[in-house]
């Protein structure tokens, strides 16, 4: 969720506004606080700004950073090769962030400083390496890094969005299906057997009310349901979200894959942090916002124990950041001093367990989705008919 932060600069006239994506409140406030702004005051951005013009700017990140990587390595200055970029873009909203983008360049901003001034289009994470890399003076190496990291999230994604399409396809047909026999062709239905009345079976009869109330307060039953799905989309209704979320964590065979899910994109989120320079407690930091609610209390506890003195991969075990494999890995990580090799191959590793598992799963739900759906309907078309067989067999 975004939120909008009013900060008070120093070196500024007045009182200044920053848009963060955040997972609450407190989350909001840190990531301002740790960019070094003094926060006023923190709330949820209005509903017209977060369906505004930043969120109409889809900007390329990935494919800017991989054009820009390969400008530097042509021997460009930063400024020109912002410039390039500015000149063969076509689209009007990302051309706009570039001019603005190489304004502050020429301004005397550095790189990273000039980036924080478009949250919505940089994250935190790209930014820090940003920064991190201008110390170092590898610039280049740090963009490589992140193309890498990003390409291969953008691969995980990809397969678990192809997994989920046939389950929603069948999911969304049968809903309709499921709609149009309960919206149209019941209510049809129920003026049928309004002179049966208590001689009907008692699910017929459920079916019956049902129709004529559909029938009766459809005007008032449609612009309610409607404000429901816009009140749970845009409302800021979190309470139900994470209601939502709890169960979901609570099936074992779900809920344990999510994690893993998160651990993997913690491992490899912090791989590219500690390979760029960063200090570990500073990484880990900026990656809470990656996890659910319950597993960033668990990273927090973990960054306390790292300060006084607990190795990481010691921390991460004792407040359940672990699988079996990443742990070994980890401990590995700590006696050879390449931690963020070793995050990076726990991350492989789970990412491919994933696709592994979203692909069973998919073969699996995809005929047990369809199974219900086909008994729903039958039933349905069962209970309109079950009348009808039962006045033939009287009449005969």
């Amino acid at each position: 969720m975004q939120y909008l932060i009013k900060t008070l600069d120093p070196g500024a006239a007045g009182v200044s506004t920053l848009l963060l994506e955040a997972s609450d409140l407190s989350d909001a406030r840190r990531q301002a606080i740790a960019r070094g702004h003094a926060v006023v005051s923190v709330a949820p951005a209005p509903l017209q700004m977060r369906l505004g013009k930043h969120r109409s700017v889809r900007f390329p990140l990935l494919l800017f950073s991989q054009e820009l990587l390969a400008l530097l390595q042509s021997g460009i200055t930063i400024v020109e090769a912002i410039e390039t970029l500015t000149e063969k873009e076509q689209q009007q909203g990302s051309r706009a962030l570039l001019q603005k983008l190489l304004s502050g360049l020429r301004e005397g901003q550095t790189f990273s400083g000039a980036l924080e001034n478009f949250t919505y289009a940089f994250p935190p994470l790209y930014i820090a390496t940003i920064r991190a890399s201008e110390r170092t003076g590898d610039l280049d190496e740090a963009l490589t890094r992140y193309i890498a990291y990003a390409s291969r999230l953008e691969i995980l994604k990809d397969k678990l969005i192809s997994a989920a399409i046939y389950p929603l396809l069948l999911l969304g047909v049968g809903g309709l299906v499921i709609l149009f026999l309960m919206g149209y062709v019941v209510p049809r239905f129920s003026h049928i057997y309004q002179d049966m009345g208590g001689n009907l079976p008692f699910m017929s009869q459920l079916l019956l009310h049902w129709g004529i109330a559909i029938e009766r307060y459809w005007s008032l039953l449609l612009p309610a349901t409607a404000a429901l799905i816009m009140f749970m989309l845009y409302g800021g209704n979190r309470g139900i979200l994470k209601y939502l979320a709890n169960l979901i964590w609570r099936i074992p065979a779900i809920g344990e894959r999510i994690r893993i899910f998160q651990l993997a994109r913690l491992y490899r989120t912090l791989s590219m942090l500690l390979k760029g320079g960063i200090p570990v407690v500073q990484a880990l930091k900026m990656v809470s916002g990656l996890l659910s609610p319950s597993l960033q209390g668990n990273l927090h506890h973990a960054e306390i124990r790292i300060r006084e003195g607990t190795g990481l991969s010691q921390a991460f075990e004792m407040n359940n950041l672990t699988t079996a494999v990443s742990l070994r890995m980890l401990r590995v990580g700590e006696r050879t001093g390449n931690m963020g090799e070793m995050m990076e191959r726990a991350a492989t590793f789970h990412d491919e367990e994933m696709s592994r598992w979203a692909e069973w799963a998919t073969r699996l739900f995809g005929p047990l989705l369809m199974l219900l759906m086909g008994l729903v309907i039958g039933a349905i078309v069962v209970l309109m008919y079950l009348p009808i067989f039962q006045l033939a067999e009287s009449i005969g």
